[in-house]
């Protein structure tokens, strides 16, 4: 809802181009109604109000795409409803298809919105009586339909025929009157059929004269034969305009009697302005900004919303609570100022705002003196003028104000301007103010180097273009730049030098620290712009790594690639000779020769399978965790736990201890050859149900499980005893997650604890 009174003065916002902003959102409304609540947008004091109106256009812009085109401002019709006047059937339908856009709209907001947006839409009211009542009782095109009641639609069946009986009778009259018509057509005059006989023989026909031509050369007559049916016409015609009216009557009712309608109406108007605002973060770029608590602003990148291709600047008032910038004219200070106040009040109407990042304070006011205000009939000059506005911001500055000044004490003698530019701000120190002031007063950028929370600042000016660069130079005094800009244009030497002389020593040093001041500035500038171009070379040389590196990923996938296809195929070709084996096996006699020949094709397999790796060389610390090393302060050995740099943590039995990396040997690894499975003998008739695992990987360990398995169900013999050792329990819980696939195996339990306990798994095999 619009809030009245509101302590933002329309002064303040002109000042600011404010209206402007507002007329972009007007723009992206898609109703009536939201562009109505643009235009009357303004700033809130209300810190949770600004959160909840923030939301909403986080919920417009990634939760929910509102579309309100279509909807109209029926708010007149409604009132017009309600005074008991009857609508025509065109106002109905545009009523009816308004109120039925509401709705959808509300079901768009309670399926796809993020929470925010579905508080606004509990304003949208349930019209669906109203709406369907309307559009059977009315066509397209706004006119009433023959089934809208049983008496139109018997009216209609009537007057239809009746038209047709009439239509032949006077079709038939035409050759009977033929001489005496001054045209041979049927025409209808007064909702009556007639034929245009000519006055000067009009008397000769019987009938009732109807109407005449505007030249009196012919009289519209209805033949007395049809004057019965044509009287029969009009009763129905009035019979069914009397229908239609009740009809559109009982509507214009319906209407006026859904009380809903106003906050409908109120509600799409609020989400409309929620899209617009939504529409222009998108189109302007536009960052949801963040509320500061302790009164302290830090925008990152901001830029004038209004202002075409802006230079971003950084801004930041917090410890600095008054910045004081100086410079040239058209250097950029009062677009830099107005670029604070508007991300101000943008971000209090609940709106993205012109920067990058941005954490703001929630104002109660924003007080400005910008621009020259005279006026000869208030006898008011320029300075006349800003004295009255800074007594005005001088009673109400505050923590929870803002302040912007525009050229602080220009307007009268310079010396007279600067003490009472100082004076005032000292006053707004004292009331411990935020804000920004512009000035080309050189005695307050003194002031400024000496004074607490008061910074210097300044806009960037290319000397070599004799253009500003509109960058913001947070700490360094603006210089005036008018010598050195005459210099440049060819003044003579003797009248710039007379100029230094009558500047006086103090000037002049003035003037030769600022330009000390810019060199250092240029020289790290040019630093930085060295390690930027290091650090780009460094980032284009890591781009072409990994570019590199992603090639022979894909190729590496590639060759995967193949060699699954490989593997599928053998994988086939197995599955079928061990289905077989299978069922040869099924045979008692044939069993020893099918336990042969598949020893004989897991052998092949084994001595198929690839060799490992070789393992990389570990490169840099070989210390890590889980290393084992001697600690020689102790006279034992243990396990690395945690690494902190040059700290380890070391497990010595029960005991956890802190060392450096220096005092500590690594122990070598034990090699540890792979014991091979005792599962694959060489007696043909005898079935070895343990099988060794501990020392395998865990691919390989999962193919001897799944090869013994096959052979064991098989040969019908269970249970397999599979002993994988406890470890850190990895390859336990890996095996297992295999065995819960297999659809050969029954079931599977730990050992009992004197027969291996957790390190050996019992496979009941499906016989």
């Amino acid at each position: 809802m619009l809030l009245p009174d509101m302590p933002f003065d329309a002064r303040a916002l002109n000042a600011l181009d404010f209206p402007r902003i507002r007329d972009a959102l007007s723009e992206r409304c898609a109703t009536s109604l939201g562009a109505e609540r643009a235009r009357a947008t303004v700033p809130s004091d209300d810190p949770e109000r600004i959160a909840r109106e923030l939301d909403e256009v986080e919920d417009a812009l990634f939760g929910v795409s509102l579309s309100l085109g279509g909807i109209q401002d029926i708010r007149e019709l409604h009132a017009r409803a309600g005074e008991g006047r009857v609508l025509a059937g065109q106002e109905l339908l545009q009523a009816a298809y308004s109120l039925d856009g509401a709705m959808t709209v509300k079901r768009a907001i309670h399926t796809n919105s993020r929470g925010p947006l579905r508080e606004v839409a509990l304003g949208l009211g349930e019209h669906s009586e109203l709406v369907r009542r309307v559009l059977t009782a009315l066509d397209r095109d706004g006119g009433v339909r023959d089934d809208a009641s049983h008496r139109l639609r018997d009216l209609r069946r009537r007057i239809e025929p009746l038209r047709a009986r009439i239509r032949d009778r006077v079709t038939a009259t035409l050759e009977k009157w033929a001489d005496v018509l001054q045209e041979h057509i049927v025409t209808i005059r007064r909702d009556r059929y007639v034929l245009p006989v000519q006055a000067s023989r009009v008397g000769q026909v019987q009938g009732i004269i109807v109407d005449a031509s505007a030249s009196g050369q012919t009289y519209f007559v209805e033949p007395a034969a049809i004057t019965p049916l044509n009287n029969e016409l009009a009763r129905l015609l009035l019979d069914e305009e009397a229908e239609v009216r009740r009809i559109l009557t009982e509507l214009s009712g319906l209407l006026a009697g859904d009380a809903e309608v106003p906050m409908t109406l109120a509600t799409v108007g609020e989400l409309d302005l929620i899209a617009a605002k939504a529409r222009l973060a998108r189109d302007w770029r536009l960052n949801r900004p963040e509320r500061s608590a302790d009164h302290s602003y830090d925008l990152r990148e901001a830029r004038h919303p209004l202002i075409e291709n802006p230079v971003p600047n950084d801004l930041a008032l917090g410890e600095t609570k008054l910045l004081l910038i100086t410079g040239p004219n058209m250097g950029g200070k009062t677009a830099t100022l107005k670029t604070l106040g508007l991300a101000v009040l943008m971000h209090q109407c609940g709106m993205y705002v012109a920067a990058a990042s941005a954490r703001l304070p929630v104002v109660r006011d924003v007080l400005v003196d910008i621009g020259d205000e005279q006026s000869i009939e208030a006898s008011l000059s320029t300075f006349a003028s800003h004295l009255k506005h800074l007594r005005f911001v001088l009673r109400h500055a505050a923590p929870d104000t803002l302040v912007l000044i525009d050229e602080l004490g220009s307007g009268t003698d310079p010396e007279e301007g600067a003490a009472l530019a100082q004076a005032l701000i000292e006053t707004l120190l004292a009331q411990d103010a935020r804000g920004v002031i512009t000035s080309h007063l050189s005695p307050l950028k003194l002031f400024a180097l000496e004074t607490p929370g008061l910074k210097n600042a300044s806009m960037g000016f290319d000397l070599t273009d004799l253009r500003p660069t509109y960058v913001l130079q947070v700490g360094q005094p603006g210089r005036s730049y008018a010598l050195a800009i005459a210099r440049r244009m060819g003044l003579p030497g003797e009248v710039l030098a007379r100029a230094e002389e009558l500047l006086g020593p103090d000037a002049g040093l003035m003037e030769r620290m600022l330009e000390g001041l810019e060199r250092e500035r240029a020289d790290l500038a040019a630093e930085l712009e060295r390690a930027a171009t290091a650090r780009r070379e460094a980032e284009a040389e890591r781009s072409r790594a990994q570019q590199a590196r992603e090639t022979l990923e894909a190729r590496r996938n590639e060759m995967l690639a193949e060699a699954a296809q490989k593997a599928e195929t053998l994988y086939a070709d197995a599955i079928e000779r061990v289905r077989s084996l299978r069922a040869r096996a099924q045979e008692d006699s044939a069993r020893p020769r099918v336990m042969q020949e598949l020893r004989e094709l897991r052998t092949a397999a084994q001595r198929a399978r690839p060799a490992p790796p070789t393992p990389r060389e570990e490169r840099g610390d070989p210390i890590r965790v889980g290393s084992r090393v001697d600690v020689p302060a102790y006279g034992a050995q243990g396990q690395v736990l945690e690494m902190r740099g040059d700290d380890l943590v070391v497990q010595l039995g029960v005991m956890k201890v802190g060392v450096k990396r220096r005092d500590v040997r690594l122990q070598p690894e034990p090699t540890v050859k792979a014991p091979r499975p005792t599962f694959a003998g060489t007696a043909p008739s005898r079935f070895e149900n343990e099988l060794q695992l501990r020392g395998l990987g865990v691919e390989e360990a999962v193919e001897e499980l799944r090869a013994a398995i096959g052979e064991a169900h098989a040969l019908k013999e269970s249970p397999l005893r599979v002993v994988h050792g406890k470890g850190q329990g990895v390859l336990r819980r890996l095996l297992r997650d295999y065995l819960k696939t297999d659809k050969r195996v029954e079931s599977f339990h730990d050992a009992e604890a004197n027969q291996g306990g957790h390190g050996v798994t019992i496979v009941n095999i499906k016989r």
